[in-house]
């Protein structure tokens, strides 16, 4: 097998542990310097490969790609940029694979969610077309926990610790106030469609703490009436409630409560904060005071607090992905297979891009009680093995001490410029 070079891009939202992920990339292929030569990253992901802005991660030291382990947001820089299809986006595609050949590039590494698989299994259908030797491999990431055949999906874990640590710390805040003060407390979290996030503020009550929560998932349409009646009926019992909103949540015209009227760069519903309009209903229709808060960035750059579950799984998935290339395989995910939950066991295998591509993974309606305000024991038993364990980065001065790399420059070959 000839050395060939590998290219390594972050797409979309960055997570606590996207960087772990890296480490685990570009680690596993210095150990195989037999059969990959460089591995260059992308700078602010694809569009570093389209410009042929390529950073050369042979410039760090072994300490240097260590410290990605440890290291919140995207260290080489990510994107929201989809490539669509192959005849819509020819020109693109035939751009990746000209930068490909001129820095002799044989392993694409693509490290994001479901539009990231869908572009990578473009990638290798265009280079096979092109008869350009291109190994592409889809390394899974997204807060949202919603690509399909994997367990989870890293970055998951550590926001779901985030809220569900933050609704629990959060609630005993209020029932201190709540005897002349704050009744009600609302925290809106990410999920468009799927409602993992805000089921992981359910783990905030338990056997041991007796809390009063309100969840409002995508899956289950907004009953106004009905809401206000369980808000009613905790702060009646006892004395406050806690809200778990996602942001994706909507009516039964099938419209986002906090749609702002605008759209992203993906032609999605930009959505402008659910948290204040459901805060606001309490007030006006039950007048309750209330505090609210968007988790916003910080749920998923909250490395400080990640899971170690997840930060393993992260590290184990960028390995995994340089050795399913190293094996020949093409056009591929490297999966979570989960074994057992108590104990929690699991193992990596791998999915065709083909079954994962444009696929979302949504909350089954057996992981929501029944009056759809709550998690069930099994969604319990599915979500607390993937908040265990801390794995605490370096400490300098009271402050977490993050990694922050050269991010050289790789000399450009081609004297063509593209725009994107």
């Amino acid at each position: 097998m000839a050395i060939r070079n590998a290219f390594y891009a972050q797409s979309g939202g960055v997570t606590a542990v996207i960087n772990a992920s890296a480490c685990g990339v570009i680690e596993t292929a210095r150990r195989h310097r037999n059969h990959i030569g460089s591995v260059y990253a992308g700078r602010n992901g694809i569009i570093g490969a389209l410009t042929e802005d390529l950073i050369d991660t042979a410039q760090e030291s072994d300490q240097a790609i260590a410290g990605l382990r440890h290291t919140p947001g995207g260290a080489f820089g990510s994107c929201r940029y989809k490539l669509k299809g192959l005849e819509e986006s020819k020109a693109q595609y035939e751009r990746l694979i000209e930068v490909f050949k001129a820095h002799d590039i044989g392993y694409f590494f693509y490290n994001g969610g479901g539009d990231s698989a869908d572009t990578c299994l473009k990638v290798s259908q265009l280079s096979e077309k092109m008869g350009y030797p291109l190994c592409a491999i889809h390394i899974p990431k997204t807060v949202d926990n919603d690509l399909p055949i994997t367990d989870n999906c890293p970055g998951f874990g550590s926001v779901a610790k985030y809220i569900a640590v933050s609704t629990r710390e959060a609630s005993f805040d209020v029932a201190s106030m709540a005897a002349t003060s704050t009744k009600i407390f609302v925290i809106e979290v990410m999920g468009r469609h799927a409602g993992w996030i805000a089921a992981a503020g359910g783990l905030a009550a338990g056997a041991e703490h007796d809390i009063p929560l309100v969840i409002l998932f995508p899956e289950i349409p907004f009953d106004q009436t009905e809401f206000l009646a369980a808000v009613d009926e905790r702060v009646k019992r006892y004395g406050y409630c806690s809200v778990v909103v996602s942001e994706g949540v909507k009516g039964a015209d099938g419209k986002f409560l906090a749609d702002a009227g605008i759209k992203d760069v993906f032609g999605h519903t930009q959505l402008g904060g659910v948290a204040p309009v459901i805060a606001a209903l309490i007030k006006s229709s039950l007048g309750h005071r209330y505090h609210w808060a968007v988790a916003d960035y910080l749920q998923r750059a909250a490395r400080h607090i990640a899971s170690r579950t997840d930060v393993e799984q992260a590290y184990g998935l960028g390995k995994a992905a340089v050795e399913l290339a190293l094996d020949g395989r093409n056009a591929v995910m490297p999966t979570i297979d989960r074994i057992s939950d108590s104990p929690y066991r699991w193992k990596i295998g791998h999915a065709d891009l083909s079954d994962v591509a444009n696929v979302e993974k949504k909350m089954p309606r057996e992981f929501i009680s029944p009056d759809g305000f709550g998690i069930t024991d099994a969604c319990r038993a599915y979500l607390l093995p993937l908040i265990e364990g801390e794995d605490y980065p370096p400490y300098k001065d009271g402050l977490p001490n993050y990694v922050v790399l050269k991010n050289a420059s790789v000399p450009k070959k081609l004297t063509s410029q593209f725009a994107v």
